[in-house]
């Protein structure tokens, strides 16, 4: 079994998708690896090989969650894991004085070693003179140079694998009874001096010039801020098109079923239930594939370092390091994974605020009912900078209040006994690696197609029973859905939402989106099923239309702006997800902990939404 390390951002996991050839997610920024991946490949000689692409780590010392994995499997103490056979130590060629450092703590283990010397074409347009023969005259082990981003020096890796490999020499540069750390530097600052070799004068990379702009105190946010609003601005922009094909061909299919079966409750199932309930969702696949894609360009690029590193002000008067910029951002996919991803911050304290405010940076789930209220509330005919505006001012809002939240909870918790420093890298700026991308959003658009044909399909069949049954005699549509279990706890839910602005049937597809946040849409579209006067009973209107269609019993409008900003900022708060609570409680170790943060998001909710409807309404909106 060979083992790859590397310091997060070394290019370790580009080198195990070279090698294994496996859809392994790769992202040019710090910490994307927490947990082991495995694969098998062949070497030219015909043997096969197991590869476990270890968590990135600074050091063997590191007290965070992650790294002590990669540090048991060092040893062998992994349950389940076998001792490496050997070694694969990743180094960024460009930064070799800093990356040195953990391949000399692996040499010192006295374990079967091979450096892959990656990365070094950024290394030569730097100037750098790399002499990888010295480097292994030095260290006492093999070095191979390679540029894995373009599957350059693969081969000779993998020639390089010869069992059984010698065991690394003596570390030379331990002297007893010396400083460990101390004796480290000076040997690689001497081995820097003989074997990469920088120029005289120190040549700005276009890195850095960029990063002169992209950085600076101003134009840096000035940029920032223009990204994002650009990447909501596309997702109401690019998307029209693929979404009016959907809606068309939602129409189409709920049309030919109307034609093809009699009515009754079949053909209500079909085209209510089914096709009107997964559509709902369905719909917004483009826009969010959109996200997935600009998320996809950020990390790829490189920018999201620089993101990080802006964000690091504003994130010390949270009370959080910089470690937990990328679980933060990982929730903007999927609060489950960014809840994981807090593996690597070292603090016991500043991980559990993390994962207390995580699910309020608004996921991918949420954004079905964003983009399905949002052009409700400014009307569609209006532009898509309005409506960017808008969603910029959604997640920020969630954002600002996180930071608040665990500025509070961290103050409560006291100060870490030995906190931990943050160590940022910068990456060189990339070309968008596109089968990365690529792959990362197909597997987006799988996941979430899955999600619609399993999960959402099943709820949407559950709820459209329970909106026809028990019947009431008549064919009054309002009598039927009230006489119905779902009508019954409408009305059950009604006086706790109605103060909010929502009837209980609002109420109802609130209650049900806890299973995921998206079975709101598909629970709107069952529950709103209004018909325009004049049209056959067989059809249904778009989404939209119904509900901007609904009317409380006085013939008042149901949606209102009031009530919509309502709703809006009732799912900012809101933990409507039950597999993040069920991940939560796994991570924190603690029922307590996962059911508290529920309640409290909730209370949260429920009352920011209850201010904002009411005191909206006093003020005359």
């Amino acid at each position: 079994m060979i083992a790859l390390v590397g310091n997060p951002n070394a290019g370790k996991t580009t080198l195990f998708n070279a090698l294994t050839g496996t859809n392994q997610r790769v992202g040019n920024y710090s910490g994307v690896t927490v947990e082991l991946k495995s694969g098998v490949f062949f070497t030219p000689h015909g043997r096969k090989l197991r590869v476990l692409d270890l968590p990135g780590c600074y050091s063997l010392r590191s007290p965070s969650p992650d790294e002590k994995v990669a540090v048991d499997v060092l040893m062998g103490k992994l349950p389940g894991e076998s001792k490496p056979d050997l070694v694969v130590c990743v180094v960024d060629a460009s930064n070799l004085e800093r990356h040195l450092q953990l391949a000399l703590q692996i040499i010192e283990l006295g374990l079967p070693c091979l450096l892959a010397l990656n990365m070094i074409d950024v290394a030569e347009r730097s100037g750098l003179r790399l002499d990888p023969a010295k480097l292994a005259e030095e260290l006492g082990i093999p070095v191979v140079p390679l540029q894995a981003s373009a599957n350059q020096g693969i081969l000779e890796l993998k020639q390089a694998l010869r069992f059984p490999l010698p065991h690394a020499a003596t570390a030379s540069w331990l002297a007893p009874g010396a400083d460990p750390e101390a004796t480290r530097r000076g040997f690689i600052s001497r081995l820097c001096l003989l074997a990469a070799r920088r120029p005289e004068v120190h040549q700005l990379t276009m890195s850095d010039r960029v990063d002169g702009v992209l950085l600076h105190p101003v134009g840096g946010w000035l940029f920032f801020m223009g990204i994002l609003l650009a990447v909501f601005w596309s997702i109401f922009s690019f998307a029209k098109l693929p979404m009016g094909w959907l809606e068309a061909g939602q129409a189409a299919l709920a049309g030919w079923v109307n034609s093809l079966l009699e009515p009754g409750d079949l053909r209500s199932l079909v085209v209510d239930g089914v096709i009107g309930g997964v559509g709902g969702v369905v719909m917004f696949l483009p826009q969010i594939l959109l996200l997935f894609l600009a998320i996809g360009l950020l990390e790829s690029t490189g920018y999201m370092a620089r993101a990080a590193f802006l964000m690091d002000g504003i994130m010390a008067k949270a009370g959080l390091s910089g470690k937990a910029f990328l679980p933060l951002f990982s929730s903007y996919a999927c609060a489950i994974p960014g809840v994981m991803a807090t593996r690597t911050i070292d603090s016991a304290k500043e991980r559990v605020v993390t994962i207390f405010v995580a699910p309020w940076m608004s996921c991918s789930a949420r954004l079905p009912v964003y983009l399905l209220i949002v052009p409700l509330l400014l009307h569609e005919d209006e532009g898509s900078w309005q409506q960017a505006w808008v969603l910029f001012s959604i997640y920020a809002l969630g954002t600002l209040s996180a930071f608040g939240v665990a500025r509070v909870l961290r103050g409560r918790l006291g100060p870490d006994a030995n906190p931990a420093r943050f160590l940022l890298e910068m990456p060189p700026y990339r070309m968008p690696q596109w089968r990365y991308i690529s792959r990362h959003v197909l597997e987006r658009a799988w996941a979430f197609v899955r999600n619609a044909g399993t999960l959402i399909l099943g709820l949407s069949i559950l709820l459209w029973a329970l909106t026809t049954y028990p019947k009431a005699p008549g064919d009054d549509e309002a009598a039927t859905l009230a006489h119905s279990a779902m009508g019954r706890m409408g009305a059950v839910l009604e006086p706790m939402v109605k103060p909010l602005g929502f009837d209980g049937r609002t109420g109802t597809a609130i209650l049900t989106s806890f299973a995921a946040r998206e079975v709101f849409n598909a629970s709107m579209a069952i529950l709103f099923r209004v018909r325009d006067a004049g049209d056959d009973k067989s059809n249904r209107s778009m989404l939209r239309e119904q509900i901007a269609a609904a009317r409380w019993p006085d013939g008042r409008p149901l949606f209102t702006p009031l009530s919509m900003i309502s709703l809006l900022v009732f799912y900012i708060y809101a933990l409507q997800c039950l597999p993040t609570v069920a991940v939560v409680a796994r991570e924190s170790g603690s029922w307590r902990w996962a059911l508290g943060q529920f309640a409290f998001m909730t209370a949260v909710a429920w009352l920011a939404s209850l201010l904002v409807y009411q005191g909206g309404s006093w003020l005359g909106f």
